[in-house]
């Protein structure tokens, strides 16, 4: 593998990268040249120079092959959130190169997490690189950076496809190339559509763009505290509970229902069962709350309900309430949701409702198989037959993903957490959801965990965003061979 190559198109990455420090800057700078603006500016300066070396000195070379492609993908998600930690190590505060490092994950792989106490405290340049950290993260960073990598040619298809789960492929009927087009116009259009509404809705512009983006990337940063609790709107909980779960939902469905095409959110299989099973959910959430006599009112109980239902299941995790304060079944079905996460395809984190369905299609051709045993059983998909390998694959992911979760919560619990936190922590972390219960509640955050508790749960958000086997295969020594 000539790791000239890789290192050059990594640097093509950092240079995108810094392009949305400057940005950043631009915003301190005009916001009175706050706080933000010398780290930020220092930043992007250090970023595109870091960028710019391999650039420089390595020739240009537009045929990758698998290996190449796939370091590029894995090396760009590393080096992305190393230089993003940048940005706040140069501004200090808070922020120790731990929480620095875990910030910066959290931010690129969309989980949400932080370890601030007071968001409020933040520079308006730097709340919005944590937001814009997350709105390139939440599509990926490599898709956004093959947007102005033209010069890749056949090469360009070959890092999407590693970028693309396979799952999340299958509901695709396009090339590469046009895979991203696609990806890119649904994301962008959202995101504007989402930062107009809730202008209209009563947020400030900036407030807007900061949520718009970040819900968008199903990420759930905000620019206050107490989240979107804050706003006490009605309407911009409603707003945000539409997009995001329209941004959960798998990006080529949603252009397939826009332009018209039989494969819809109406027709796909997978979409009507995540769209069914998240109501269903909801409504016990509500109906829960309401019985329990947490809220005053029945209309009380459906807003908060529905709202913390849709932001867990689509991995966003944006608060309205403290959910440590709801009834045992409240917090099991949240912790369920949060396991499953939203659709492949989509900007939401989790397991992917895609295989959930896969499992129970499993388990009832397990069961029908044992009623009939001469009989042969195909699992079928939008009534197409799925390869045995496909299948395979989806529930060895499902154990895999399981075992990271337990392997979390043994070195939370070693580390002195109680039992909610440390599986909780966990599963969030593997999710990419962001808040979990106990003392990484809804509206806690990880600025109290262990050392150790913050770099395992880096880990597990990469795991988790880059799907395991990404991570895993990266660090395989026999693949540099």
């Amino acid at each position: 593998m000539r790791l000239q190559v890789v290192f050059r198109y990594i640097g093509m990455v950092l240079l995108f990268e810094s392009a949305f420090m400057l940005l950043s800057a631009i915003i301190s700078y005009a916001n009175g040249i706050d706080g933000g603006f010398t780290p930020l500016l220092l930043s992007f300066l250090i970023t595109a120079l870091l960028g710019s070396f391999p650039l420089i000195f390595v020739d240009k070379n537009s045929r990758l092959n698998s290996k190449e492609s796939y370091a590029i993908v894995i090396g760009a998600w590393l080096t992305s959130c190393v230089v993003g930690t940048f940005p706040y190590l140069l501004w200090g505060g808070e922020f120790s190169i731990v929480n620095a490092w875990f910030e910066s994950v959290s931010g690129f792989t969309a989980t949400g997490a932080s370890i601030l106490n007071d968001i409020e405290a933040l520079p308006k340049g730097l709340l919005f690189w944590r937001s814009i950290s997350q709105w390139i993260g939440g599509v990926g960073i490599v898709l956004f950076a093959l947007v102005i990598m033209p010069m890749m040619g056949r090469s360009r298809m070959t890092v999407s496809n590693l970028e693309i789960s396979s799952m999340a492929r299958d509901n695709y009927r396009y090339t590469s190339s046009t895979i991203i087009k696609i990806l890119m116009g649904v994301y962008i259009g959202m995101t504007v559509a989402n930062i107009v509404a809730l202008r209209i809705a009563g947020m400030g512009w900036f407030d807007a763009v900061n949520h718009g983006i970040t819900t968008s990337a199903t990420g759930g940063f905000s620019t206050k505290n107490t989240s979107i609790g804050y706003f006490d709107n009605a309407w911009i909980e409603g707003i945000t509970i539409f997009f995001m779960f329209l941004s959960s939902i798998h990006l080529g469905i949603t252009y397939a229902t826009i332009a018209g095409h039989r494969n819809n959110i109406f027709r796909n299989e997978s979409c009507r069962f995540y769209i069914f099973g998240t109501l269903i959910f909801c409504i016990i959430l509500s109906l829960n709350l309401w019985g329990s006599d947490i809220y005053n009112s029945f209309g009380e109980s459906l807003r908060h309900g529905f709202f913390q239902g849709v932001s867990i299941v689509t991995s966003t995790g944006f608060a309205t309430a403290d959910t440590n304060l709801w009834t045992p079944l409240c917090v099991c079905i949240l912790i369920y949701l949060s396991v499953q996460g939203g659709m492949a395809g989509s900007t939401a984190g989790g397991l992917k409702s895609d295989r959930v369905l896969m499992a129970t299609k499993v388990l009832k051709a397990q069961i029908k198989q044992q009623q009939h045993p001469g009989a042969i059983i195909r699992i079928k998909n939008n009534g197409v037959v799925q390869d045995a390998s496909v299948v395979n694959f989806a529930i060895i992911y499902i154990v895999i993903y399981v075992v990271f979760i337990l392997a979390g919560t043994l070195i939370n619990t070693a580390c002195g957490l109680d039992t909610v936190t440390s599986f909780t922590a966990s599963v969030s972390s593997m999710g990419n959801i962001g808040p979990g219960f106990g003392e990484v509640g809804s509206l806690n955050n990880f600025s109290s965990m262990p050392i150790v508790v913050k770099l395992v749960s880096t880990l597990q958000m990469l795991l988790g965003r880059l799907e395991i086997f990404g991570l895993l295969h990266f660090f395989t020594m026999k693949w540099w061979v």
